[in-house]
């Protein structure tokens, strides 16, 4: 199933938010940003040289739309961690795979389908408790603001993602979807830079940040690959589903690099998080059996 393709990307996303924590005491947020443009422009540049491809799209105004709103709901999501607590804003960010549901419904009731996939609809909103569970988020006095800016992040994530999968069905192959994804991240960093008054890069360096940046560009590149392909080929709400085992990782690494031990409240939600997954995996399936001999139904595909 095409659709664990974002197992995978969920994994990379963690290393990289991993060293992106890491990193933080070595580089600025625009630097990372930078730095991850311009690994994932170098890396896809060289893998088309080496199998071939074209980076000549009939689509630049897609995937402008697609860069510019991931790059703001990227930059919205790092702020938010100025004013929130860690498991807040990356609970609030993470209701992106419920803001696709919705959309999908609207999608499907304005255009009179009935066929949306309520069950698997069901185990989104599942894992979204295994994930306040995991995270256990609060808001405090003061802290709406930042709320609402880490709410309106996974709002504009949701929207990215299904930018990516109607890339996906207009014939877009991953690397030039990633690719110019990685190009606007350079501009935002030069723009970041350039905003704090920074010159990029121009300070001592370390082996251990050095390293550490790479690491980021490198799993980043490759996430974004296999998130791309899993929203291209996959069922979108199975897809959107498997993105929470993201957290999953982040508290496995949070337990082996920081001591960071979720506890019985914590652990209770990765495995609700885990049976979501199964679940919407195992319902998609008897779904396609089912369905074999019927037309297939996609808002986004009738969309476009």
């Amino acid at each position: 199933m095409q659709s664990l393709w974002m197992l995978f990307a969920s994994f990379a996303f963690s290393i990289m938010g991993m060293c992106v924590k890491l990193a933080a005491d070595h580089y600025s947020t625009a630097e990372i940003v930078l730095c991850r443009g311009i690994i994932g422009v170098i890396f896809i540049y060289g893998l088309i040289k080496i199998k071939g491809g074209s980076l000549k799209t009939p689509y630049p105004k897609d995937h402008f739309i697609r860069g510019a709103i991931g790059v703001i709901s990227l930059w919205l999501w790092f702020y938010s961690f100025s004013l929130l607590p860690v498991a807040t804003a990356t609970t609030l960010n993470y209701m992106s795979s419920i803001w696709i549901a919705v959309i999908l419904f609207g999608i499907g009731w304005w255009q009179g389908t009935k066929r949306f996939e309520w069950g698997l609809a069901g185990t989104v909103v599942l894992s979204f408790v295994g994930v306040a569970l995991l995270m256990r988020p609060s808001i405090n006095d003061g802290q709406t603001i930042g709320a609402l800016i880490s709410l309106f992040s996974g709002v504009l994530s949701a929207i990215v993602y299904l930018q990516v999968r109607k890339l996906g069905l207009l014939g877009e192959p991953e690397y030039r979807v990633v690719f110019y994804f990685s190009v606007t991240g350079v501009i935002a960093g030069l723009i970041g830079s350039v905003a704090t008054g920074t010159v990029p890069f121009l300070h001592v360096h370390s082996a251990r940040g050095v390293m550490l940046i790479v690491t980021i560009g490198v799993s980043a590149t490759l996430a974004q690959m296999a998130m791309t392909r899993a929203y291209r080929l996959g069922n979108t709400l199975v897809t959107a589903n498997l993105q929470y085992t993201g957290i999953v990782f982040a508290s496995l690494w949070g337990i082996l690099i920081w001591n960071d031990a979720p506890g019985w409240i914590g652990w209770t939600g990765i495995a609700i998080i885990l049976l979501s997954g199964m679940i919407s995996t195992f319902y998609n399936h008897r779904s396609q059996q089912a369905a074999k001999n019927l037309p297939a139904v996609d808002p986004i595909a009738a969309e476009v």
